[in-house]
């Protein structure tokens, strides 16, 4: 054998080892649609099917959700914001930023927001992908920028096989780390509640006595379901519920600039509301009594843009004690224990 074809063998040689130790050679594209619990009647009621991820989006997500590597000091994630035991909300009235910052407003709670055309108390995104973009570079959040999110993310070990097995390559940018994180959001389901099995299965004995009570109240003279209607208990729309008479965030009317739209926030959802404490969209009420006393008190009639639904709160409800304590009772009664509990949605061993 002449030395030339030795050499030529020693390259081939070298590049089939070469080839050999490439690990995205031993990794796939993992392409299995992750399965999402959504209940007939609410497809049928909201006329909207929700197109599933794959199974590995969905886990690539829920690492990146947990990871603090997103935040510029990495002191926070994701997920130290939209704790799953507070139904991915945030206990503090303003939720906390790197170096301890507070922001400019209470974390919404993430449940069911794949349903919901417009995300944000004040709507300023139409997809949880877009959603997903924003806290990671806000600077009362997460205050990163996304060239050094992407440059920890593809130099660690764990995240590129989980980036090609869920989107073909190993290469990480921040559409595929927004795109991942709505994938993970989007199976934050939940429809496993007492309320559902008393009204949709038709379990009588599902919810108390005084849930009882506070249903007919909710349905009835309280009217809370002009506002939190249908299996997500939120009709998805912007509305200012007198919460005060003077402005100090302007809601939907600083993203439109429209100033009909100015103290409107989105109408949240009631699911898992006994654990999303504190409430509003500047967290100003502690509990779900004092939720309930806003309105049975009287709201701001002075509140600019006050909502048409709002005008039967403006002498008060006038409800009993009771009466009060039969609507939190029924509130109560959303709680979904096996969302609160899963472990699919847990920090990733």
């Amino acid at each position: 054998m002449s030395m030339r074809l030795t050499f030529r063998a020693a390259i081939a040689l070298g590049a089939l080892v070469t080839l050999g130790c490439n690990p995205e050679r031993h990794w796939e594209l993992l392409t299995e649609p992750h399965a999402l619990d959504v209940p007939d009647h609410v497809t049928n009621y909201l006329g909207v099917e929700l197109t599933p991820p794959t199974h590995a989006q969905v886990r690539l997500g829920r690492h990146l959700f947990h990871d603090r590597q997103l935040s510029l000091d990495g002191s926070v994630s994701c997920a130290s914001c939209h704790m799953q035991s507070r139904g991915f909300s945030d206990p503090n009235a303003l939720s906390i930023g790197v170096n301890g910052g507070e922001g400019d407003r209470n974390a919404m709670a993430l449940i069911n927001l794949a349903f919901d055309p417009l995300l944000f108390w004040d709507g300023r995104v139409s997809s949880l992908k877009e959603q997903a973009l924003l806290p990671v570079v806000h600077p009362l959040e997460m205050a990163e920028t996304w060239p050094d999110v992407v440059g920890k993310l593809q130099s660690g070990d764990r995240y590129p096989k989980l980036f090609f097995e869920a989107f073909g390559s190993a290469e990480v940018d921040s559409n595929r780390v927004a795109e991942a994180l709505a994938a993970f959001e989007t199976t934050l389901l939940s429809f496993d509640s007492p309320y559902d099995a008393f009204f949709y299965e038709g379990i009588a004995d599902a919810l108390n006595e005084s849930a009882m009570r506070g249903f007919e109240l909710f349905f009835g003279e309280a009217e809370c379901v002009h506002c939190h209607a249908g299996p997500l208990l939120t009709d998805q729309t912007f509305k200012s519920n007198g919460l005060d008479g003077t402005l100090t965030d302007l809601g939907l009317g600083e993203v439109t600039g429209d100033p009909l739209d100015m103290g409107k926030f989105k109408v949240p959802t009631l699911r898992n509301i006994a654990v999303t404490g504190p409430y509003m969209h500047d967290g100003r009420f502690s509990t779900l009594m004092e939720v309930v006393e806003h309105y049975n008190s009287g709201v701001s009639s002075l509140a600019p843009n006050l909502d048409p639904d709002m005008h039967i709160y403006e002498e008060g409800l006038q409800l009993s004690e009771q009466d009060k304590l039969d609507l939190v009772a029924f509130m109560e009664s959303f709680t979904d224990t096996t969302f609160l509990n899963n472990e699919a949605f847990s920090p990733p061993q």
